[in-house]
């Protein structure tokens, strides 16, 4: 007789989980914390889509929602332009018709403070799900931002961060901070140039190298007798009586008890089907390795320019942008170049002309901010994504409530706000 959940429903045994990234990995991770066997299954590989050349912060403090009220500030002649800081390509697909209007609407002060409080308990519990990763056997580091940045032209400019912290702490969001100027914070981070006026410092915050940090999850997966298989998509889930059935595009069909859909910005292509309607768009962010004469000890934000500075070894990544383009889109050079020149007044002593690992990932924006994390209306199909800027964030914690919801039948209070099928 199969275990039963205090909801009466089935305990899955063996779970199949489609998407290497993040999200998709910590989920697999805490399914085999609670006994569950699992597979994961990209088509290209661990950490290929935008876990890899992401800024690598892990920042719950500002971990506020896309939509906003200073998008809608830029106007429409601006988010056209290809050297904005968020662009839209004009484009006539009901779907990215549907996601932009819905992104519209939700960029209100109203709408953001409901999805903020929504944010604020995961938030609360992502950095505390990283130390169980490491307490686990997970063999990567967060690092402490020893300073993590806000840097600004002006004292005006600040006052944007500033509010948004207010307004943080309102939806009951907990962050500490420091405000410096100039030079203040010059003498803590000696790569910013004599441009900038004014700056936040804030406190509690990490960072990691991504796609190392992913890639050591993946090994911890396989460690505890998890299997990844890469280089095979999974083309549908059918529904079964005591399970579901995977296929893939090698012509192989698998029987699971149950499936996670975490395949990023493409999640919808197969979560469609089990009723999660809402249009996950992919929000194309860009980033390139620099060297820097003085390596920054933490994270660097220029958020007039939505420009973000990681240490990553011995260089300087920095990365930027929201594209809302097709995720399959090839890499558009103007949109480096733009990055380039936001940057080269902020900075000292960056070699911006001598770049490397130049990259273009696709992050999984919805029209409300929220993820889609929870049962699909098959309770055998489960889904996790949406997250936007904040997949590596929160993708442990993701993992971790989602597992228990499989596990014990019961949706954390903690994702109510994420149905998939709101």
């Amino acid at each position: 007789m199969p275990a039963v959940t205090p909801a009466g429903t089935p305990v899955p045994e063996r779970v199949a989980v489609v998407g290497a990234g993040m999200v998709g990995l910590a989920t697999a991770w805490f399914l085999q914390e609670r006994g569950v066997e699992v597979t994961v299954i990209d088509r290209d590989g661990v950490a290929a889509g935008s876990s890899w050349g992401n800024a690598g912060w892990l920042t719950p403090g500002i971990a506020t929602p896309l939509p906003e009220p200073a998008v809608l500030k830029y106007g429409l002649r601006a988010v056209f332009s290809p050297s904005s800081p968020v662009y839209v390509p004009p484009s006539v697909r009901p779907d990215f018709l549907k996601f932009v209007t819905g992104f519209t609407r939700h960029s209100t002060m109203t709408a953001w403070k409901k999805a903020m409080s929504a944010l604020v308990p995961v938030n609360d519990l992502s950095l505390q799900s990283f130390d169980l990763l490491q307490e686990g056997g997970v063999q990567a580091e967060t690092y402490e931002a020893k300073s993590f940045t806000a840097a600004y032209r002006s004292a005006e400019e600040r006052q944007t961060l500033l509010e948004e912290i207010e307004h943080i702490h309102a939806s009951g969001g907990d962050i500490t901070f420091d405000v410096l100027s100039g030079a203040e914070a010059r003498a803590i981070e000696p790569a910013l140039s004599d441009e900038i006026g004014a700056a936040i410092v804030l406190h509690g915050q990490r960072f990691v190298n991504p796609g190392a940090y992913v890639a050591a999850l993946a090994d911890s997966v396989t460690a505890r007798g998890g299997k990844i298989v890469t280089g095979s998509a999974v083309r549908g889930i059918t529904d079964t009586p005591t399970g579901v059935l995977l296929t893939t595009d090698q012509g192989t069909s698998e029987h699971y008890d149950a499936a996670v859909i975490a395949t990023g910005a493409w999640l919808g292509r197969l979560a469609r089907q089990f009723g999660v309607k809402r249009v996950v768009q992919a929000g194309r962010g860009y980033s390139f390795s620099v060297e820097v004469e003085d390596l920054p000890n933490g994270p660097v934000y220029f958020p007039a320019a939505r420009v973000a500075c990681t240490p990553v070894g011995d260089r300087l990544r920095v990365a930027g942008m929201m594209e809302f383009r097709q995720p399959e889109a090839a890499l558009d050079r103007r949109r480096i170049r733009a990055i380039v020149e936001s940057a080269r007044p902020l900075l000292k002593g960056a070699d911006l002309d001598h770049r490397q690992d130049e990259w273009v990932g696709s992050r999984p924006c919805t029209a409300d901010g929220l993820p889609l994390i929870g049962a699909s209306k098959n309770p055998k199909v489960f889904v996790a994504g949406g997250h936007g800027m904040w997949g590596i964030t929160l993708g442990p914690v993701t993992g971790r409530l989602l597992a228990e919801q499989m596990v014990t039948g019961v949706a954390p209070a903690q994702l109510a706000p994420f149905d998939p099928l709101r």
